[in-house]
């Protein structure tokens, strides 16, 4: 585990701690501070977490909290958590169904807000963060809301023939005028 910052923009939102999965902490520049550029675009059909899932070689980096020294006072003495920018940030991204981008080098980390398992509402905001290459979530996430499929063709002449329910009935349709003949 170590602790850092989050910034969005110049804004500082808080203190966190990383929580690397697979002993896999040999990113210093998270050391230094997550800096979020932006938000991605919001996700009609699938959940951020079922896209970054697909779509990152590695899987889940790290698993991000609001540093326990910050929040003890907003979660264990009953106020709002509101208070905590990192709080609005989680909102934010769970109500518009989107993630924090963190640029990193030839990567883009992707912060994808977690709903917490506790029923008495008093957990710290949660985060998973994913490693993609830069525009490759924004592109998946584009074909999925305009419900389009990247298609990729092998070389050794395979066709691929995509049909919807609409094409079935017209080719069955075609078959019987075929048969009355």
């Amino acid at each position: 585990m170590i602790k850092t910052v989050v910034y969005h923009g110049e804004n500082l939102l808080g203190e966190v701690e990383l929580y690397f999965e697979n002993n896999n902490n040999n990113n210093l520049e998270l050391m230094k501070g997550l800096k979020i550029s932006h938000y991605s675009q919001s996700s009609e059909r699938c959940t951020p977490l079922s896209v970054l899932h697909t779509t990152s070689s590695g899987g889940v980096c790290f698993k991000m909290m609001e540093s326990s020294s910050n929040n003890k006072s907003l979660y264990y003495h009953h106020q709002q958590p509101q208070e905590s920018q990192l709080f609005a940030l989680h909102s934010t991204c769970l109500r518009d169904n989107k993630t924090a981008v963190v640029p990193s080098g030839e990567q883009e980390i992707h912060l994808v807000a977690m709903r917490s398992r506790r029923t008495d509402g008093v957990s710290p905001p949660c985060f998973w963060g994913f490693s993609v290459m830069p525009g490759l979530y924004e592109s998946c996430l584009g074909m999925l809301n305009l419900r389009c499929l990247g298609i990729v063709f092998d070389l050794d002449e395979t066709l691929i023939v995509a049909n919807t329910l609409r094409s079935f009935e017209d080719r069955i349709e075609g078959l019987q005028r075929k048969n009355k003949c």
